[in-house]
């Protein structure tokens, strides 16, 4: 910067202040493009929960003794049914998987935000069960029965 007071201050129009508005507006739209996050609330305590279990075909339930009973009139209200054989609540498969997912995925929320804690786990699977046993090793074969008589 020169020593004369009105040629720095003519460099300093020319120079610095053009830089400095283009930086102020990048800041701007930067500001406009990417604002910062919102700072989320802390999730609402448990004060009750329960566990829905996910079936190999498909449908989604709970015991009826283990869910609290505020929960049950949102599981009514997303289409859960109780089935007394089974005395549970379960979202059958009638419904197609979009419309399963988004049931359950409504109900999660509603239940959430009223305090109440859902654990949704896959049931454990099955041993595999054979109905044709094989013979014992060193077991005489099974006796032949005779053929029909023809007519």
């Amino acid at each position: 910067m020169p020593d004369d007071p009105a040629r720095a201050a003519a460099q300093v129009t020319r120079r610095v202040l053009p830089r400095y508005a283009e930086a102020i507006a990048a800041v701007y739209d930067k500001a406009r493009r990417q604002p910062e996050p919102p700072h989320r609330p802390a999730a609402p305590e448990v004060s009750q929960s329960f566990t829905l279990i996910w079936y190999p075909d498909g449908v989604v339930g709970a015991p009826y003794d283990s869910v609290p009973a505020a929960a049950r009139p949102v599981l009514y209200q997303y289409r859960f049914q109780y089935s007394p054989d089974e005395a549970a609540f379960v979202l059958p498969t009638s419904y197609a998987p979009g419309e399963r997912a988004l049931l359950l995925g409504s109900a999660l929320r509603q239940l959430t935000a009223q305090g109440i804690g859902v654990n949704l786990r896959h049931a454990a699977p099955t041993p595999p069960s054979s109905r044709t046993t094989a013979p014992a090793l060193g077991a005489p074969p099974a006796p032949k029965q005779p053929p029909a008589a023809r007519r």
